[in-house]
């Protein structure tokens, strides 16, 4: 492509004297024939910009790149199958709609784990834990402001499954029901309340099992007692617990997220196993929040929000899904409603006043759970 240059007295000849309105007008002339020919250029180069849009539309398109942003989830173990369907589902749409990369950094823990991280300087853009007391304590330590739960729909719950008893092939030891774990000889996995989120509902569903259907919370206590004298290894998390039991073959049964044993199913760990979901059950509801602090101090809070708008779609439900979450979405949960057995009677953590009452009652040290490991340490002597 060729260009003559005019001189500009050659062209202040053909036009002849002027003011400066015509100055004026020669100016923007000349600024138009610039962008003109810088436009063409770019249009004749390796341009990923189309040789066919127009001049405005290349222009508007050069002005929306951005630079990339990173992104970083910090969340509870068993999310992490989901998050591999979700994360590029969400990179794709935000790359097409702001044309922008997000880079994703990813974290996998127990619960209580991952919020005493984020509390002592992980820098988490958005936590989805296990449960709300965790995220309430990452709000106590100042990083999450208050009304965490109203800024997003469903109070704040992103995804909700239920406990699952799981035993080997043939249920030798006839464990049907969560009071079937307490049998003299069962050898029970589970995780520990300390550290993981899920022990914390397992316990909650083993004393709902008593008081949620008339019985007393001395019988509660009994009963929970009994269960944990079955258990002699107290995993860390919930995957360490199904590593126990499905890849070192260790226990009769083990209590874990109805979602767990989806996933391990499906990845051919769980074949030789019996899944029972009691009737009687808890509603396991995960919580998901921007930690408002470091989303601010690194300029990241329009993408996290995005991001946590987005897992609450059709899309991101149906991927929740199919790892074995129980679909919030009406629609989703409709398309895939013969997937989950039904469950009779289901109870949620507000059946014993909320976290805040559970914490100080049941996990708090000297509460309940500590009491009832320092009776069987004592017994055991």
């Amino acid at each position: 492509m060729r260009y003559r240059q005019v001189p500009i007295a050659t062209l202040r000849s053909k036009l002849g004297p002027f003011g400066q309105r015509d100055k004026n007008y020669i100016f923007l002339l000349l600024v138009t024939i610039s962008l003109s020919l810088s436009l063409s250029i770019r249009a004749c180069g390796k341009d990923n910009l189309s040789p066919n849009s127009s001049p405005v539309a290349q222009i508007q398109s050069i002005a929306q790149k951005r630079k990339p942003i990173e992104l970083s989830l910090v969340s509870f173990s068993i999310t992490k199958a989901a998050y591999t369907e979700i994360v590029p589902l969400f990179k794709e749409k935000w790359r097409r709609e702001h044309n922008q990369e997000v880079k994703f950094r990813l974290s996998f823990a127990g619960s209580s784990t991952q919020a005493r991280a984020v509390i002592n300087g992980l820098p988490a853009d958005v936590v989805h834990l296990a449960l709300a007391l965790d995220t309430n304590k990452i709000q106590k330590a100042g990083l999450i402001k208050p009304g965490w739960e109203k800024r997003v729909p469903n109070n704040g719950i992103v995804t909700q499954t239920v406990g699952a008893i799981v035993t080997r092939a043939g249920n030798p030891k006839r464990v049907y029901t969560w009071l079937d774990l307490a049998k003299p000889g069962v050898n029970v996995i589970t995780a520990d309340p300390k550290t993981s989120g899920i022990a914390r509902w397992n316990f909650l569903a083993f004393w709902g099992a008593v008081t949620q259907t008339g019985g007393t919370e001395t019988e509660a206590l009994d009963f929970v007692t009994k269960v944990f004298q079955n258990v002699k290894v107290l995993a860390t998390d919930a995957r360490e617990a199904t590593d126990l039991f499905l890849r070192q073959q260790e226990g009769d049964v083990l209590i874990n997220y109805e979602n767990e044993l989806i996933v391990a199913k499906r990845e051919g760990l769980a074949k030789d196993t019996v899944v029972v979901i009691p009737d009687i059950n808890i509603s396991i509801d995960n919580p998901i929040a921007v930690v408002d602090k470091y989303v601010d101090r690194r300029g990241s809070r329009e993408v996290a929000e995005a991001f946590v708008k987005f897992l609450y779609t059709p899309e991101a439900q149906r991927a929740f899904a199919q790892v074995g979450f129980r679909p919030l979405d009406s629609q989703v949960a409709q398309e895939l409603s013969g997937k989950f057995p039904h469950v009779t009677k289901l109870f949620t953590a507000e059946a014993f006043g909320g976290w805040n009452a559970i914490q100080e009652k049941f996990f708090k040290d000297e509460g309940v759970f500590d009491r009832i490991q320092a009776k069987i340490r004592a017994k055991r002597l």
